[in-house]
């Protein structure tokens, strides 16, 4: 279950990187730059802070980037989320460089921003770059155990709790005869008293 669940992941992540980091990467690289001296820097050299484009742009590749890094990061998700889109960007990546013409042409919607985000990614090499981090879980042996050791942690858990409970039970059938001890103690030692101090009767001469 844990593996259908990163599956649908991986394909979660595949779109949020063609919708999101590709439009904010295309949109990034064609920064508006003013006539002039510094015309090759974005915004004349000056704060790109006041500029709300940049700041989407930059929004939407901070949060494929954070997808990514979850993904990749924590255990308890299947490799595959990471995984399986890290092979498709590496494979993409290989196309390009065997026919750059055929990689090109499998690119969806390259009149939109979206896809052309995709091309610069590809053509730049931040595909395979970003691919060949995701395919790490991959290798990592601990990421494809994980579910038998949450199954191994339940069973101990459950294993626990029934001694805990069997203790619990086992605690006042003790204490019990324990108690029936305590207080059948002063009244033997107290026959016993009497029993010391009881007069001798006296005999009487025959």
């Amino acid at each position: 279950m844990r593996h259908l669940y990163g599956i649908a992941l991986a394909s979660a992540m595949t779109m949020v990187t063609f919708f999101a980091g590709a439009w904010g990467y295309e949109r990034l690289l064609r920064l508006p730059a003013p006539p002039g001296a510094l015309s090759a820097l974005p915004a004349g050299g000056g704060s790109l802070l006041a500029n709300n484009p940049v700041l989407f742009s930059l929004a939407a590749v901070a949060v494929t980037g954070v997808l990514a890094g979850v993904l990749v990061a924590v255990p308890r998700i299947s490799p595959l989320a990471a995984g399986f889109p890290g092979l498709l960007f590496i494979g993409w990546t290989a196309l390009y460089l065997t026919s750059v013409r055929r990689a090109t042409e499998l690119i969806p919607l390259r009149s939109y921003a979206f896809g052309a985000g995709w091309e610069a990614l590809l053509i730049n090499g931040v595909l395979g770059g970003v691919g060949l981090a995701m395919v790490v879980p991959l290798f990592v042996p601990s990421r494809w155990r994980r579910l038998r050791a949450d199954d191994a942690d339940s069973v101990a858990s459950e294993a626990g709790d029934f001694l805990a409970d069997v203790m619990e039970d086992a605690e006042p059938a003790e204490a019990a005869p324990a108690a029936q001890a305590h207080d059948s103690g002063p009244r033997a030692a107290s026959f016993s008293g009497a029993r010391a101090y009881r007069p001798a009767m006296s005999r009487q001469p025959r």
